[in-house]
């Protein structure tokens, strides 16, 4: 929050002129030149301590990042240490604000499970409780599951997509101190509708967060903030990073004062993004829209044409749902389709093992999001570690192919999916002991 080395807030920092709109605030907001020699755009600022203007400057910057005080309106404090703020991280979530809709705040963190836990540990304590969309990313269900829930938080699962049983978990469930909802679920693409969600943690007295793990659509696709909830949560690795070559978290806020507590949690676990990599996700945010964009309608025109192979016995795609439920909810809440799709295959694991290792442009890896396209098996990667039982429950099965479809020539794509489907769809017409 400091006013020197090129960092300001926004319209207010350069000359109070009227709110600009998204795309533009993002090449503006937060960064002023002439506070760093008139360089463009900002440079790395690699201190890990900064020089205070006076011992009452000190004082008063150690009051407000520790949450004893807040910050007058349009007070610019000192920065202090790395590890609780630094210039890049601070331009960058200024410029992080107007790409997500109904945001008046961001913080960044050094991985996407840093900012869920940070998050989490923020809003919950011992004895209360987290209702939790499923399925959900494994790590995240391994977080509550193998470390919160030892230290005395609960959580109580829910079935995505199914309105009536989250709500009814909200509604009854004794203290609950947070919604966490992912939207596309992960792996199977199965949508939850927020704005019902967020009604029913409205109901509740006190009133449980709602957070949102956005990362599957948001920030181009999805706005979770207009539908209610109090926080979206990134994986900035992901599509707003785009590249695969960095590791990143963000946490957006729908008020800004809701931020404190997990601000005061990020100084004390040190967990703050550094400033390299915050330099190089800063210059990346303009061109997010554009990436998913491409991203999106690759993915559509294969879905649609992988729908009909004889080695796919389903497409997950937001297009393709026919529960008239999921269907209304993404008419709702979405405005594309995204890049993310699974397909389920005919002759379970050994087909949609050929069809991985038959891949040519495609990659077989884990993650999501970059301009290349990848492919895994959720079952024995992303989500292995699961019980049979919990695999059911997620709609995790044998047969499981995850895709993120990347910016590459689609009819490319395809045909590199066409001749992969055709070598498992022989593995599959074999005979169960010929494999």
């Amino acid at each position: 929050m400091s006013g020197s080395a090129g960092h300001n807030h926004g319209p207010e920092g350069m000359g109070g002129r009227e709110r600009l709109r998204s795309l533009t605030e993002i090449l503006t907001r937060g960064y002023d030149p002439k506070l760093s020699v008139g360089s463009a755009r900002p440079a790395v600022f690699r201190s890990s301590t900064y020089v205070f203007s006076s011992p009452e400057a000190a004082e008063r910057a150690f009051d407000l990042v520790s949450g004893r005080a807040k910050p007058n309106p349009g007070e610019l404090p000192d920065l202090i240490y790395s590890r609780f703020n630094h210039p890049n991280a601070e331009i960058l979530e200024d410029q992080l604000v107007p790409i997500e809709s109904g945001a008046e705040a961001a913080l960044v963190f050094n991985s996407g499970m840093a900012a869920i836990m940070t998050a989490l540990m923020a809003y919950a304590r011992p004895g209360q409780a987290i209702v939790y969309t499923v399925p959900i990313y494994g790590g995240t269900q391994h977080l509550i599951q193998d470390f919160l829930q030892p230290l005395g938080l609960r959580g109580v699962p829910a079935p995505a997509g199914e309105s009536e049983a989250i709500a009814r978990a909200i509604e009854t469930t004794p203290e609950p101190a947070i919604v966490l909802i992912e939207t596309p679920a992960n792996p199977t693409i199965w949508m939850t509708d927020i704005a019902h969600a967020a009604a029913a943690a409205r109901r509740r007295e006190p009133r449980p967060m709602v957070m949102v793990d956005n990362t599957l659509l948001g920030p181009a696709f999805q706005h979770p903030l207009k539908a209610g909830a109090d926080f979206c949560l990134y994986s900035a690795t992901k599509y707003l990073s785009g590249f695969s070559d960095m590791i990143g978290g963000v946490v957006m806020a729908a008020e800004a004062a809701r931020m404190q507590p997990i601000r005061a949690k990020r100084g004390l676990f040190g967990n703050i993004l550094q400033p390299d990599e915050c330099w190089i996700l800063d210059g990346r945010l303009p061109t997010v829209g554009l990436r998913m964009t491409r991203a999106s309608k690759n993915a559509q025109h294969i879905a649609e044409r992988l729908a009909e192979h004889t080695a796919v016995e389903k497409v997950h795609y937001p297009t393709l749902f026919t529960d008239a439920r999921q269907q209304k909810i993404y008419a709702a809440q979405c405005d594309y389709p995204g890049a993310m799709l699974s397909l389920e295959l005919a002759g379970g694991k050994a087909a949609a093992f050929e069809f991985l290792r038959r891949l040519r442009i495609a990659r077989n890896a884990v993650s999501l999001g970059g301009v290349e396209t990848l492919a895994c098996h959720p079952k024995t990667t992303t989500h292995s570690g699961f019980t049979e039982a919990e695999f059911r429950a997620a709609g995790v099965s044998d047969a499981l192919v995850r895709l993120s479809v990347g910016i590459e020539d689609w009819r490319d794509l395809l045909a590199d999916f066409e001749q992969a489907l055709n070598a498992a769809r022989e593995v599959a017409l074999q005979p169960a002991g010929a494999q």
